[in-house]
């Protein structure tokens, strides 16, 4: 059943905020510098161990993905949680044969140039290593209990943040993740029994690193390159 607290209509109502927590200056500025080392030491893993994962933190995390902000709060994401081996197998068929199809015939030379310090290529065996594969869809528009339909707006954004949101729960949680995106991906519909109005965004991989697990020698920008203070 949607939501009524999604589709306000009428005059607005507004309560009173109790759960803002502010903190003294040198905390915030602590709490700041802790958040950012911790989010540092999340890196992007192709090898997983198939080791299980307890449920309920994948719930926990993706009530913490449920909390982003999304434009008129109309939370137009869901999230199809695939753990079964048999349908993790039918996924990687599926993703490797449209990432042939980019390797081999629709990926530019530039592309494949910038791919090629990661060191990926068609080969996705980490779709059936890891214990969870997450599809991240976005709706286009809901379809309410009465049969309306009621558009959604600035999906790709809303998806977006809440797809930030619940990749930093899984690392907090201490797993690790992959943001996957074969292209095209609406074979991921089907396999998942989700509706036309909805578009697949991201195949997250979800577990814990391999012990052999190893990546990419990399840097992030710094502050001087990404921000402007103005």
């Amino acid at each position: 059943m949607t939501s009524k607290l999604s589709f306000n209509q009428g005059d607005p109502q507004f309560i009173p905020l109790t759960t803002y927590h502010g903190y003294p200056e040198q905390e915030m500025a602590v709490r700041a510098q802790q958040f950012y080392h911790e989010m540092a030491r999340r890196k992007t893993v192709r090898e997983f161990s198939s080791e299980p994962v307890p449920r309920a933190v994948i719930e926990q995390c993706l009530l913490t993905a449920g909390t982003a902000p999304s434009g008129a709060n109309h939370q137009p994401w869901h999230f199809a949680v695939v753990s079964a081996p048999e349908l993790k197998k039918k996924i990687r068929l599926e993703a490797e044969i449209e990432e042939r199809e980019f390797y081999e015939r629709r990926a530019p030379q530039e592309w494949k140039d910038a791919l090629a310090p990661l060191g990926t290529d068609s080969n996705k065996p980490f779709l059936e290593d890891a214990p969870y594969l997450i599809v991240i869809f976005g709706q286009k528009n809901t379809i309410m209990d009465d049969g309306t339909v009621v558009k959604n707006y600035y999906v790709p954004e809303s998806v977006s943040i809440a797809t930030g949101f619940l990749i930093t729960a899984l690392h907090h949680a201490g797993l690790a993740t992959l943001t996957h995106t074969p292209s095209p991906m609406g074979f991921l519909n089907q396999l998942a029994g989700r509706p036309e109005n909805e578009k697949p965004y991201i195949l997250l991989v979800v577990g814990y690193p391999a012990a052999h697990c190893v990546v990419p020698n990399i840097r992030k920008k710094p502050l001087s390159e990404i921000a402007t203070f103005l």
